[in-house]
């Protein structure tokens, strides 16, 4: 990366400048699927730069070795690009050098030494907001407690300019609402909070022969039967490419996902007040996934037996910097079976045949600001990928003058729940969108739309209905739109229509859906037009080297002209076509006292599993575990 540095720092020849994103740029898809290791030279390395200066946004691509630069158009574009995370480290500290700000501050009772100011993106809700980027700060205190966030000096909001860190308004609407006590807020554990709980006989995974995967050239993995590029990135966090699975007929690898990512984040908060209603964070396009990844914690983030990666990230400045432990990759048994079956024929013994469930674990953990964001790619022997999103952390929550329900008004909306005294929860989404283009067995692919419907006999037959799968291709992108319902239920196959089995079945992989909350903002919704993703929970698009974000290149302040809504709406062709299906995963939390100080972790996901995409069950030859190849492990007290 310091070649490139020195090339951006040329290029802008001594004028002020930041860079917001600096990865490498990915060479065309036909050129990686076709470049064999030791047989083809490298292409050519170069790298792809978003940077800004005197209030312009800049898109390059700079060539690693040579240094040159070439500039594309992005006057198209509206929005800017995320923010820095030493421009969030110099928001934090603006409104302190405003006096009104600290007059305000003084005059709620609260020590300028205790308060803490976070800056939270604020959307786009009209032209009044354009030309400037804007960030919009929350203050808390900070005293007696490390969980501030249970502490907001509610109603104050302070409008700052970010490219000038001057502030520009400041909104206070609550100097009624007290702020609400420390007591029973912290949850470090050295802090008293009650009786310790904890397991007398520790649970770990152990591998004594060290683990059953390799890494090499850094980011090529390999496990069992399956192989993959692993790489950690600022925005999507971890990108999974090239994954790629054996026959286990022929030992054949069998392409099955070019490229796997978290393509954006929305998280709206359904409070329309003053204070709260501009709070519809997009956090990947906005902060950064993988910018806000911090070192796993060993043993309680991954355990034992896991290995870790580091990333390198680019600096405001340019210069590259090292996030240590960003991902960690472990193997998993949690005594599961892969397929067991018991049988008692009626003559002849018993027959008792039971397989072990061991899978790999790719993580990695976003913490943006309050909330916690666990990410797993989760590979099976049986050609199964299951990914899961946790959510834990801090639930950012109201000052409220109520200390008790019986306080509230019959008809008056809290916007969400009455956590403790002084604290409401407000009701919130929880929406993450995942870039898969598939290529099953090659490029070339097909969405089909399996569904599921109720058909009668016409007395025909003794039973009166029955359920019928009904099969049509999507030959255009509206037609790939799908809303789920429970009522209406299908299956939705990726299939290559030019790969068919031994009998005639096209080879696929299907979606297994979960976490299909769906927005209930209105459409004209400034918001939902912003991260028109939510709109449903699948689409398919032809794949684009361009489209990669669903909300945008540019999501902080946009106006969501450039989103997956708008080019799925181009209703391009899409059978037998190189595709990439998009997929938002959906959380509604209504916040109850069980996530107060800091909330348990809630997970979903979704599965990619092979359909008639083996000759018969992959893992049918898998070998049983017997007890003496386990290490003997005693307690100490035995020992």
């Amino acid at each position: 990366m310091n070649g490139v540095h020195k090339a951006i720092k040329s290029f802008f020849s001594g004028k002020v400048y930041s860079v917001h994103s600096l990865v490498l740029e990915e060479p065309d898809k036909q050129v990686v699927r076709r470049w064999r290791k030791e047989v083809d030279p490298l292409p050519p390395r170069m790298a792809s730069v978003i940077a800004r200066s005197a209030g312009k946004n800049y898109i390059m691509t700079v060539d690693v070795e040579s240094g040159e630069i070439t500039q594309h158009d992005a006057t198209h574009i509206s929005g800017f690009p995320l923010v820095t995370l030493e421009e969030m480290l110099s928001a934090i500290y603006a409104p302190f050098s405003n006096a009104d700000f600290n007059r305000t501050i003084l005059a709620r009772g609260v020590d300028l030494a205790d308060v803490a100011c976070l800056p939270f993106s604020p959307g786009w809700f009209g032209k009044a907001e354009d030309g400037r980027r804007l960030v919009k700060l929350e203050c808390f205190s900070r005293k007696d407690t490390a969980n501030f966030y249970m502490r907001p000096i509610e109603g104050l909001i302070i409008v700052t300019d970010l490219d000038t860190l001057q502030v520009l308004e400041i909104v206070d609407r609550g100097k009624h609402i007290p702020i609400p006590k420390a007591e029973g807020t912290d949850y470090r554990l050295d802090v008293e909070n009650g009786p310790i709980i904890k397991l007398p006989n520790p649970v770990s995974m152990e591998q004594p022969g060290g683990p059953n995967f390799v890494i090499e050239d850094e980011h090529l993995v390999k496990w069992a039967n399956w192989e993959f590029h692993l790489k950690p990135d600022p925005r999507a966090g971890v990108v999974i490419s090239r994954a790629r699975v054996s026959d286990p007929k022929s030992g054949v690898m069998r392409d099955v996902m070019y490229q796997g990512f978290a393509s954006e984040l929305f998280v709206p908060y359904m409070d329309p007040e003053e204070a709260w209603y501009f709070k519809t964070y997009m956090d990947a396009g906005e902060y950064g996934f993988g910018l806000q990844a911090l070192a796993l914690e060993p043993l309680n983030d991954c355990p034992r037996n896991a290995e870790y990666m580091d990333a390198v990230f680019a600096a405001s400045d340019g210069t590259p910097f090292v996030r240590s432990n960003m991902v960690c990759i472990f193997e998993r048994y949690a005594g599961d079976a892969a397929w067991r079956h018991t049988e008692i024929p009626i003559t002849e013994q018993l027959i008792r045949e039971a397989r072990p469930k061991i899978s790999l674990v790719v993580r990695m953990v976003a913490s943006l600001a309050n909330y916690d964001y666990v990410v797993d790619w989760e590979f099976h022997a049986d050609g199964l990928i299951h990914v899961k999103v946790s959510l834990t952390g801090i639930v950012i929550v109201k000052g409220t003058t109520y200390v008790n329900m019986n306080q509230v008004n019959q008809n008056e909306d809290l916007y969400g729940t009455l956590l403790s005294e002084n604290i409401v929860g407000v009701v919130h989404d929880h929406f993450v969108n995942f870039y898969l283009d598939m290529d099953v067995d090659g490029s070339d692919n097909s969405f089909v739309n399996v569904h599921l419907q109720r058909e009668y006999t016409d007395g025909k037959f003794p039973r009166k209905s029955f359920m019928k799968v009904n099969k049509t291709v999507a030959k255009t992108e509206k037609e790939a739109q799908i809303k789920m319902k429970l009522t209406d239920p299908s299956e939705y196959h990726v299939v290559n229509p030019n790969k068919m089995s031994r009998v005639g079945n096209p080879a696929g992989y299907k979606v297994v859906a979960a976490g299909t909350a769906a927005s209930l903002l209105d459409p004209d919704d400034a918001p939902q037009r912003r991260s028109a993703f939510t709109n449903n929970q699948i689409w398919v698009t032809p794949y684009n080297k361009s489209e990669r974000w669903s909300g945008g290149l540019f999501a902080y302040q946009s106006h969501g002209e450039d989103t997956l809504q708008v080019w799925s709406d181009r209703d391009r062709a899409i059978e037998n076509k190189d595709i990439v299906l998009w997929y938002t995963l959906g959380f509604h939390h209504v916040p109850c006292q069980e996530d107060y100080p800091i909330m348990p972790a809630v997970s979903s996901g979704f599965d990619l599993k092979p359909v008639n995409f083996f000759s018969r069950n992959p893992v049918l030859r898998i070998a049983p575990y017997v007890e003496n190849e386990l290490p003997v492990c005693k307690a100490a007290a035995s020992a």
